[in-house]
């Protein structure tokens, strides 16, 4: 959630809608609080079962969303003026992800007991958006670094190239296990719009490594590869999309499962809301139009979903509470 409402936001600050960006700003911080809260206590309180997920291949992936998310916020207090949170929030993300990323691997390799790749799903791909999101951040302050910017801007290459391996990684292994495995209408979650994110994701980050100093002439040297794996990359997340609207029609309309909410429904939001932001910087960076018209269409289409889950999680929070209710005694 704070994911998709903190890209929602910087689209809408991109394309000049500032009253709308600054809603979602927000919403995002106050959001992120919350959860981050919450996520606190569970861990106080509830430590048996995170040490159950973590130790889950099928959900320590997930974890990620801590990384991405803490990012995405720094970005929006940067955009604030907030730069030394916006630094925390870096240093908290990277964090993260270095315990998380040798974790997960650690856990894949030794705990795992699975004889197939039925265990893959499109949240495994929130690695790839985690480590592209510390890019983001990464390249947004390198600027206020001064005379040292020169090593962040080498640290967020490197990141950029090992989110594009670990992509190349996960996405054979998503492809093998929907297109020659056998799948059911209850494993086209909404998890799976994510390998869109993370194209686009990579995509964006490529962008910034293009619209900031490289500060290096070896770093400089780069620029024409990387014009070109952005402009693959975001070409990709867009065949992407046709796809993951089939998988759609095919679990509500074809095997009429009901289209109601779930947390997951948010992963679908956030791959949106960053498509947008990558059309319209990229557009930016290679001066070509229409990129910004698909943008311009693409963020009221993040907006409409992101509304739609926030309904949804609003409608089933209010059935809760009136299950949690006391019974009159008549």
């Amino acid at each position: 959630m704070v994911m998709a409402s903190g890209i929602i936001s910087i689209g809408f600050n991109t394309l000049g809608f500032a009253w709308l960006a600054e809603s979602m700003y927000v919403f995002t911080i106050g959001a992120w609080a919350i959860l981050m809260t919450l996520c606190v206590i569970r861990m106080c309180l509830f430590m048996h079962a995170v040490k159950d997920d973590l130790l889950n291949p099928r959900m320590v992936f997930s974890y990620f969303t801590l990384v991405a998310a803490t990012d995405i916020v720094g970005l929006l207090l940067h955009s604030h003026g907030h730069t030394q949170l916006a630094f925390t929030c870096w240093i908290i993300a990277f964090l993260a992800w270095s315990s998380l990323l040798y974790l997960a691997f650690s856990v894949l390799t030794f705990l795992s007991h699975e004889t197939n790749v039925n265990i893959v799903h499109g949240g495994w791909l929130i690695t790839i958006v985690g480590t592209q999101s510390l890019v983001l951040l990464g390249s947004t302050l390198a600027p206020d670094f001064g005379e040292y910017a020169m090593y962040m801007m080498v640290e967020v290459y490197m990141l950029w190239g090992l989110g594009l391996i670990f992509y190349g990684i996960f996405v054979t292994l998503f492809c093998y296990r929907i297109f020659f495995l056998e799948i059911k209408p209850q494993d086209a979650s909404p998890l799976i719009w994510v390998i869109m994110g993370a194209a686009a994701i990579s995509a964006n980050a490529g962008t910034s490594l293009l619209t900031q100093d490289s500060y290096l002439p070896f770093l400089a040297a780069q620029r024409p590869f990387v014009d070109g794996v952005t402009l693959m990359i975001w070409s990709w997340a867009t065949w992407w999309i046709p796809m993951l609207l089939l998988f759609g029609v095919w679990k509500h309309v074809t095997n009429k499962l009901p289209l109601q909410y779930e947390p997951v429904m948010w992963s679908a939001v956030f791959p949106l809301g960053m498509y947008t932001v990558a059309s319209a910087r990229l557009g930016l960076a290679a001066e070509f139009m229409p990129l910004q018209w698909i943008s311009q269409l693409m963020i009221w289409v993040a907006l409409t979903a992101w509304l739609f889950a926030l309904f949804g999680l609003l409608r089933k929070l209010s059935l809760l509470l009136r299950k949690a209710e006391p019974k009159q005694v008549h």
